[in-house]
């Protein structure tokens, strides 16, 4: 089947977490359309209420659609799927929790209008290799309306604004940071991990807790057994919401990773299961998939002058043409650069310093500055080039190249403290909102609670 971009799967499915690998759905196949239209039969109740979230609903022909694109995703392994009454469970778990969110962003002033979402569908259409109309024909042979679409667009692009709020909010200190560096906790390289979830609910009995922890059990023996397909196992069994995409987490920095499961990667080898531990939300069985180390952090800088003459309503292109050209000759001929620059240049940033910008990364003053200076020798003054700004020239200096491996891991530390705080907090307020949310389910086999109804 045909690979999708990962925003349109994203997008289309309403799904914050959908794995790439799993993306299949431009261009539908006849097995993923038959898939669809299965998942939504005709039975005169598409249009009634499976789920009351607040003052809002979730719909059968919405959960219908969604469930839809999942079976076309896995048409050619539907033995990865759990039973359709418990693939409905896990679908309809996240379409509420994607309603929880959108109220929660709107509380908090997140606003979404449609220049933004013109200009994400155009993102979407480009980066699948389409104009806006082909997309538009794609999402119809998904069986899905346009204007369904950009709903959906818009609730994904309200989620992603909540969740970079979140992470915004969180404040990281430098004590934090020499904590980290001095205890030796910081792992440099990267881990692929793939996770399942036994979840527990706030407030179970111990009864509940035990029944997890036996599940977790069973699980995570079937998952360690030696060829086990874990990401089937994730489908099947996992309450993360991960779960539909084979629990996979992807590549993370070792520092990314949430600190109990850094915990559990001690010691690990690439293929290795974890026993399942306690957390928060449920019991946790992780599978560290691939790991690869992360050598010297070195940058090449360098060191260059710059001069510029504007171009605007008083100066036309001409004669900053015919100033910018003078100037690099009376340079080429001998003045001093700096003595010109301090009276001609109009680069408000270097012209007091003689036009020294320093030394710096060659992607510091965009492509095009980059580009100039590394095709430069030491030494050697460019030819004038065009920006929006007016026109430049520069003299390439010198170039280094340092070890920045200690700057780096300061800053990875920073990074990795903020993103634990940031996924934590937000964990958490979604633990809250469904805590505090009035949620009824009316899915057939489920009682209000979203628990396995009496006999089924």
């Amino acid at each position: 089947m045909n690979k999708l971009v990962p925003a349109f799967a994203l997008l289309t499915t309403l799904f914050a977490a959908a794995a790439p690998s799993q993306a299949q759905f431009l261009t539908p196949q006849p097995e993923q359309q038959q898939a669809a239209q299965e998942a939504a039969p005709d039975d005169g109740t598409l249009d009634r209420i499976v789920a009351i979230v607040d003052e809002d609903v979730v719909l059968k022909s919405e959960l219908n659609r969604a469930v839809g694109q999942i079976l076309a995703q896995y048409r050619r392994n539907p033995q990865q799927l759990p039973p359709r009454p418990v693939l409905e469970r896990q679908v309809l778990d996240r379409l509420i929790m994607t309603r929880l969110q959108v109220a929660k962003a709107g509380q908090s002033g997140v606003r979404i209008g449609d220049v933004e979402i013109d200009q994400a569908v155009a993102n979407i259409a480009r980066t699948n290799k389409m104009d806006v109309d082909q997309l538009r024909a794609a999402i119809a042979r998904d069986g899905l309306s346009y204007e369904e679409f950009r709903r959906n667009l818009h609730d994904e692009l309200v989620t992603q604004r909540l969740r970079q709020r979140v992470a915004q909010s969180t404040q990281v200190s430098d004590a934090e940071v020499d904590i980290m560096l001095a205890g030796n906790s910081l792992k440099s390289g990267e881990v692929h991990l793939a996770h399942i979830l036994v979840g527990v609910p706030d407030g179970a009995s111990a009864e509940q807790i035990q029944a997890a922890r036996e599940k977790a059990d069973r699980v995570q023996h079937e998952a360690a057994a030696p060829g086990a397909d874990f990401a089937a196992i994730a489908i099947r069994s996992s309450d993360g919401q991960d779960a539909l995409d084979g629990g996979d987490l992807g590549w993370r920095r070792y520092d990314q990773v949430p600190e109990m499961f850094a915990d559990l990667l001690q010691g690990m080898s690439p293929g290795q299961v974890s026993p399942a531990v306690r957390g928060p939300s449920g019991f946790h069985i992780l599978k560290l998939v691939e790991q690869r180390a992360q050598g010297k952090q070195l940058v090449t800088e360098f060191h260059a002058q710059h001069m510029m003459v504007k171009i605007n309503e008083l100066v036309t292109e001409a004669d900053a043409r015919k100033k910018i050209d003078d100037l690099r000759r009376r340079i080429e001929a001998g003045e001093d650069f700096a003595k010109l620059a301090k009276t001609n240049s109009d680069d408000a940033t270097s012209a007091n310093a003689g036009g020294d910008m320093g030394w710096f990364p060659i992607d510091t003053y965009g492509a095009q500055v980059g580009e100039v200076i590394s095709n430069l020798k030491d030494g050697e003054i460019s030819e004038p080039f065009r920006s929006n700004a007016g026109l430049h020239f520069v003299k390439r200096l010198g170039m280094r190249e340092l070890d920045r491996t200690e700057e780096a891991r300061r800053t990875q530390a920073h990074e990795a403290i903020q993103q634990r705080k940031a996924e934590d907090e937000f964990d958490n307020m979604l633990r809250q909102l469904k805590a505090e949310a009035y949620i009824e389910y009316r899915l057939a086999g489920y009682d209000s609670k979203g628990e396995p109804a009496s006999g089924s």
